[in-house]
């Protein structure tokens, strides 16, 4: 157990952050696979909205820092030729 207040402190920030990342990843993981089981489906429309709204989520997170901006970029470009090979 911590007996300094500044490892109390620590200890209080590292739980705040935890719980704000894991809240992040599962956000993160849900919405590229909201817009893969789309194109899996072959349903065009839906993918594309999958997409738009997962292009907008990706970006935002890049802005809180969760992750770098060409993980997204390389995320959000694999995601549209995914969606781009579905057959109309």
């Amino acid at each position: 157990m911590a007996h300094h207040k500044s490892t109390i402190k620590r200890i209080r920030q590292t739980e705040t952050r935890t719980a704000r990342n894991r809240y992040y990843r599962t956000r993160f993981k849900n919405i590229v696979k909201s817009v893969i089981t789309a194109a899996e489906a072959e349903d065009k429309a839906a993918a594309q909205e999958a997409f738009k709204v997962a292009n907008k989520q990706i970006h935002k997170l890049v802005s809180k820092g969760f992750i770098k901006k060409s993980t997204a970029a390389r995320k959000v470009s694999r995601l549209n030729l995914m969606v781009n090979k579905i057959a109309a």
